[in-house]
C-alpha cells in the first residue's frame, strides 16, 4: 500500500503492475478491497491503481458533503501526483460510476476508456434523496452498523448470500469500519448528484457496461438502456450476481474487462 497526498486529503492506494493505467474506483460505503481479485489478475497486463476514496478505508479528507465532482477531481489530482499523463481507463462501481460520469465531464482529455459496473445515470428522486439525508443523520447518531444492515441485503444476489458467506461478512466488516462522518458526507453528496441521462449520447469513449443479473439497485434492464444510449458501448450481464459483481463473480468480471482492454 502507498499513500499519496492531495492538497486537502491523503489517499491510501494500491499501485501494482505496469502498462496502460486502469483506475478502479470503489462503491459506497466500501474501499479498494472490493477490487482485490481484479487487482491481482489484471496487474499482469496493466498498471492497476485502486484508491480508497477520501474518508474511506485508510484515506483522510472526509467533509460534511463529499460530492461526486470533488471525488472526480481527487482522481485527476491523484494521477498528477503519480505523474500519469496518458489517458486512462476509468472503472467505477455504483458510487464509483457516479464519480466516473463526473470524471468524463471534468477531465475528458484524461479518459481513454470507461468501465461502468452496476451503477446509474439518473439522479435521485426527491424521495430517495430525502431518504439519504435522513440516513446520514441516523448514521451520525447511531453508527455505521445501521447502514450495513440496510445495505447488505441489497448488495448481493440470493445465491451469493447462500453460497458466499465469506464475502458478505468481509463486506460487512468494511462498512462497519467506515467512519460515520464519511458515510454521512457521501450520502449527502450522492443525494445531490447530477442526472447524466441526457449526456449519454455525448460519451464517445469506448465503454464497457457490466451489470449483475439480479442487481436490485441498478437493474440489468436499466444498465442495458444506458449501454444502448452510449455511442460506443458493450453490455455484459453477469449471470447469478447482484450489485457486487466484482466480488460475486470475479472471474466473469475480470474476463470481461480483459477482453475489453486487450
Amino acid at each position: 500500500m502507498n499513500t499519496v497526498k492531495l492538497h486537502d486529503a491523503t489517499l491510501n492506494i494500491v499501485d501494482e503492475g505496469s502498462g496502460p493505467t486502469l483506475l478502479l474506483v470503489h462503491g459506497f460505503p466500501l474501499d479498494h478491497t472490493m477490487w482485490r481479485h481484479q487487482i491481482e489478475a489484471l496487474s499482469n497486463n496493466f498498471r492497476v491503481i485502486a484508491p480508497d476514496l477520501r474518508g474511506f478505508g485508510a484515506s483522510t479528507g472526509a467533509n460534511d458533503r463529499i460530492t461526486m465532482e470533488q471525488l472526480a477531481d481527487d482522481m485527476a489530482e491523484l494521477l498528477d501526483r503519480l505523474d500519469i499523463a496518458e489517458p486512462i481507463t476509468f472503472c467505477g462501481l455504483s458510487m464509483g460510476g457516479y464519480v466516473a460520469w463526473q470524471f468524463w465531464q471534468r477531465h475528458a482529455s484524461r479518459l481513454a476508456r470507461l468501465i461502468l459496473c452496476d451503477t446509474r445515470a439518473v439522479a435521485d428522486t426527491e424521495e430517495v434523496a430525502s431518504g439519504r439525508l435522513i440516513m446520514a443523520e441516523r448514521v451520525l447518531s447511531e453508527g455505521a452498523l445501521i447502514i450495513a444492515d440496510a445495505m447488505l441485503p441489497k448488495l448481493f444476489a440470493e445465491q451469493s448470500v447462500r453460497q458466499q458467506r465469506d464475502i458478505i461478512e468481509a463486506t460487512r466488516e468494511v462498512i462497519q469500519a467506515t467512519a460515520p462522518a464519511t458515510i454521512a458526507g457521501a450520502l449527502r453528496g450522492m443525494a445531490r448528484r447530477s442526472d447524466m441521462t441526457s449526456e449519454l449520447p455525448s460519451v464517445h469513449v469506448p465503454t464497457l457496461v457490466i451489470c449483475g443479473e439480479h442487481d436490485s439497485i441498478s437493474t440489468a434492464n436499466e444498465m442495458r438502456s444506458i449501454a444502448d444510449r452510449l455511442p460506443n458501448a458493450n453490455f455484459v450481464e453477469v449471470a447469478g450476481s447482484g450489485h457486487m459483481t466484482p466480488l460475486e463473480d470475479p472471474h466473469s468480471v475480470t474476463s470481461a474487462i480483459r477482453v475489453f482492454l486487450l
